[in-house]
């Protein structure tokens, strides 16, 4: 009897090794990893898509699934995977989104996974964008987002009006001086139909607190571990000259207070407006996309205040802390991410590439598109003192974009604005201040 249990545990023990050995089965390659992307222009959805193929070509052990994913519906999205576990084992979004979403505990920290060569060569502000006070590291920064001025050259010349330099840079006074004198009434009629300025003030949070940084504004100040809100004068110094531009001097094109940047586009390519204040580095895409051939445009270096620093945000890869394969996934990253690829997103994406060495490729040296002025701008970053305040997307949506709407439409003065800002707050700041979320 034990002779045939013995036997037949044998002959078992071969039956499971020729189990494994048949292909299918025990060599069942593992599932692809997923890579949910936020790419949302043409070129740079072919770029993303790209670089997987290329990986995929020489990593048949270890494939990557490309996710198309959009920019409105991310964060439900991933919120929901976060939760259930059904994650992207790698994902893209943006620097003040995953701060929140490290504070929850839903992401990998990536610092034991970032090679030297990555750790030195992606600049200083972009890792302060996504390095926690514990030196975690919730994503991987690649493209700096930045805010220019885009202005008309030909308009310029014919008002001979000087355009700044990175030696010379403007002040708001210039600024707003040579908006006032490219306001005219071209036509004569009496009716305005080329605006010195516009701005993109429909949802301007971002506009506001970015640059009010060169003004000493902050906005958010932190007593012990809690954000209070302070809109002081340093804060109301910009929205009082925006108010200022549309309402009084009338330089300010009207259409700017319902309307995004990439909205103001066909205008300022039209000449209906000479200079296009506050646009994202990005917009210069659409420029060179939408204006006739004969349109010449160039980009200023950043304004100054008091300073020239303006806030900096990133786009970032990440890795859900459910993931169950974080250190393959930064592989993927790490190839995705390297100095060739990073330039490849960047150019396509127009934005500021977050590594040293591409910054010294003559492709972002270049004039003709504005690249030299635009990525000569990395030394006026700063990282704005909101960084990882628990729900400021939540604030930014329920009380600035809607109160500064209300502000720039002529409804509310700065001081109201100002009031509202600080009384509006803190319902949100307590309810966060409840949850125990620190940065």
């Amino acid at each position: 009897m034990k002779r045939i249990l013995f036997i037949a545990l044998i002959v078992g023990l071969f039956l499971a090794v020729g189990y494994f050995l048949i292909p299918g089965k025990g060599e069942q390659k593992e599932t692809p990893l997923k890579f949910f992307s936020l790419a949302w222009q043409e070129g740079t959805i072919a770029v993303n898509k790209s670089i997987v193929d290329e990986w995929n070509n020489t990593h048949s052990d270890l494939k990557i699934e490309y996710v198309q994913g959009t920019w409105n519906s991310a964060h439900d999205y991933l919120i929901t995977t976060f939760e259930t576990g059904d994650v992207p084992d790698i994902f893209h979004y943006e620097s003040s989104i995953i701060t929140d979403y490290a504070m929850r505990g839903y992401l990998t920290d990536l610092s034991p996974y970032i090679s030297p060569d990555m750790k030195s060569d992606i600049l200083d502000v972009a890792w302060a964008t996504v390095t926690r006070p514990n030196a975690e590291v919730s994503g991987i920064p690649f493209l700096i987002e930045s805010l220019v001025v885009l202005y008309n050259k030909s308009l310029f010349e014919k008002e001979q009006i000087t355009p700044p330099t990175r030696e010379h840079p403007w002040t708001w006074d210039d600024l707003r001086k040579a908006a006032r004198k490219l306001t005219k009434d071209t036509t004569g009629d009496g009716i305005i139909d080329q605006y010195g300025a516009g701005f993109g003030l429909r949802n301007s949070a971002n506009i506001i607190m970015n640059t009010s940084m060169s003004f000493g504004g902050s906005f958010f100040k932190k007593e012990g571990n809690q954000f209070v809100v302070k809109v002081g004068d340093e804060e109301k110094k910009l929205l009082q000259i925006i108010v200022d531009m549309i309402y009084k001097e009338k330089s300010v094109s009207p259409a700017s207070i319902g309307e995004s940047g990439a909205g103001m586009i066909p205008g300022f390519c039209a000449g209906r407006y000479a200079m296009l204040v506050g646009i994202g580095s990005w917009g210069r895409q659409q420029v060179v996309e939408s204006a006739s051939k004969k349109f010449r445009w160039g980009v200023m270096p950043p304004l100054k205040a008091k300073t020239q620093t303006y806030g900096a945000s990133t786009q970032t890869l990440s890795i859900p802390k459910k993931s169950t394969r974080a250190k393959e996934a930064m592989l993927f990253i790490d190839f995705m991410l390297n100095s060739k690829n990073t330039a490849r997103l960047a150019l396509n994406d127009w934005m500021i590439p977050a590594r040293k060495s591409c910054l010294e490729m003559p492709e972002f040296q270049d004039s003709a598109k504005g690249w030299d002025v635009t990525c000569s701008a990395v030394s006026t970053l700063g990282v704005g003192p909101w960084l990882g305040m628990p729900g400021y997307n939540e604030w930014k949506s329920r009380v600035a974009n809607p109160v500064l709407q209300e502000l720039f439409a002529g409804r509310i003065t700065v001081d109201e604005a100002a009031q509202r800002i600080d009384h509006e707050s803190k319902n949100i700041l307590l309810r966060y201040k409840k949850y125990g979320e620190t940065w």
